[in-house]
């Protein structure tokens, strides 16, 4: 079985797009309008997929707590610095539970915890 997804319900398509473009790093691979008023965007390439839906239909969840997406990048340091400089929250970390690996959450638009991690 192979995973092929994390779907996300937002509030804003263009601000959500923003922060998995500019923030995490994805490119829009596919966006399509397949009915009135609603918005489908998968961001990603490879094994790491992330769907973005904007439908009035399916309203965003309203207390997304519990759900964390964890994205690896090659400096934690550089990302913190960068997340930092584009008004980004650190709601947690950094923390170093071990001698190989360290992290650190924010929020994307939603309210969904992301974490950066780097592994060594």
């Amino acid at each position: 079985m192979k995973f092929c997804w994390a779907t996300i319900s937002v509030r804003n398509m263009e601000r959500s797009l923003s922060f998995y473009e500019n923030i995490v790093g994805l490119t829009i691979s596919e966006r399509m309008s397949p009915g009135e008023g609603m918005e489908i965007v998968f961001l990603g390439e490879g094994e790491t997929k992330i769907e973005l839906i904007s439908n009035p239909q399916y309203p965003a969840a309203e207390d997304p707590q519990g759900i964390f997406l964890g994205f690896q990048v090659d400096s934690l340091d550089e990302k913190l610095k960068f997340v930092k400089e584009q008004g980004v929250e650190v709601t947690a970390g950094p923390y170093q539970p071990n001698p190989s690996v360290k992290f650190f959450f924010v929020k994307d638009p939603n309210g969904i915890s992301i974490q950066f991690a780097e592994m060594s």
